[in-house]
This record gives C-alpha cells, sequence and structure tokens, in this order.
C-alpha cells in the first residue's frame, strides 16, 4: 500500500468515524439505504466501466486462464494492477452493499438490535461513510488508465511528428 493510498484510508476511517459518532445515530436507516443504493449503483457501474477497459486493453490475460499451460508465459505488467484495482475495489463495495441489503431487514427484527438503534445507526452510517470514501476513491484510481493512454498517445504522436520532420529534412 502506498503513503497516498494509506493517507486516504486513515481520512476515510476518521472521518466516518466522527460522522458516525456526531450524527449518525439520528439518521434513520431508511434515509441512509437511499445511499446505499446510489453506492451500489456506482459501484456497479464503475465495475463495469474498468471491466470494458479491462477486456479491450488485456484481451489475452483475459483468454490465458482457459486455455491450457503454455511454455510461452504472459509478461507481468504493473499497468495490469492498475486496471484490476479499481475492479477488486468496486466487487467489495457491492458485496458489502448486498449484504447489508439483506442484513438489515433481518436484524431489525432482532430485539438486541431494536434496543440498540441508536448505535446500530451510526455503526452503519460510519460503514456508509467508509465506504462512499472508499468509491470515490476507486473512481479517482479509474482515471490512472485513461491517463495513461493519453500519454502514450502523446508520445506517438510526437514520435511520428519526429519522423515526419526528418523526413521532409532529406
Amino acid at each position: 500500500m502506498t503513503l497516498c493510498e494509506k493517507i486516504v484510508l486513515g481520512l476515510s476511517l476518521t472521518l466516518s468515524s466522527m460522522a458516525a459518532y456526531f450524527v449518525g445515530d439520528k439518521i434513520t436507516f431508511s434515509e441512509q439505504w437511499g445511499l446505499y443504493e446510489t453506492l451500489r449503483t456506482t459501484a456497479s457501474i464503475i465495475f463495469a466501466v474498468v471491466g470494458a477497459w479491462f477486456a479491450i486493453v488485456y484481451p489475452e490475460k483475459l483468454r490465458a486462464p482457459f486455455r491450457e499451460r503454455t511454455t510461452q508465459q504472459i509478461n507481468s505488467d504493473t499497468r495490469f494492477g492498475t486496471l484490476f484495482s479499481p475492479i477488486v475495489n468496486s466487487t467489495a463495495i457491492l458485496c458489502i452493499v448486498l449484504l447489508i441489503g439483506i442484513l438489515a431487514p433481518i436484524l431489525k427484527q432482532c430485539p438486541f438490535f431494536l434496543e440498540h438503534k441508536g448505535i446500530m445507526r451510526a455503526i452503519s452510517f460510519g460503514l456508509l461513510c467508509y465506504l462512499t470514501f472508499w468509491q470515490i476513491w476507486t473512481v479517482f484510481i479509474t482515471l490512472i488508465p485513461a491517463d495513461m493512454l493519453k500519454h502514450q498517445s502523446e508520445v506517438d504522436i510526437a514520435r511520428q511528428n519526429s519522423i515526419d520532420h526528418l523526413m521532409r529534412r532529406r
């Protein structure tokens, strides 16, 4: 984990905890659920978009697990992880939100959780804040592949311009 990721994680945990402590117990779960649904939708969109990028940029790596082993292994590429990270993040966020959707109605039936409704709301709101910060981070890191393609395109254009310029001089 890079220093930047550690800082973002620390800030997310701190802000989530503060939000849960100060206001979370006053926000009903029905008010929170709309935000959970929005988070689920956002995570789904990011998963789909990055999955499409992944399929376009690394089609061989997607086919490799379904083929028989060959002696020629695909070279590891650090950029592969850059595209894969948002997929993993969005998948984890989706799983957590889907589990909350199943667990919330069940927990609302338990007397223990009904007695501690304020604490449960605060925990839910803190988790919602944390997941939202995590998703914001994931949205930002999905821009990295686009920036890499833009940079490569600029390098290719500059190279072609240099070749064209040298060819005209002869």
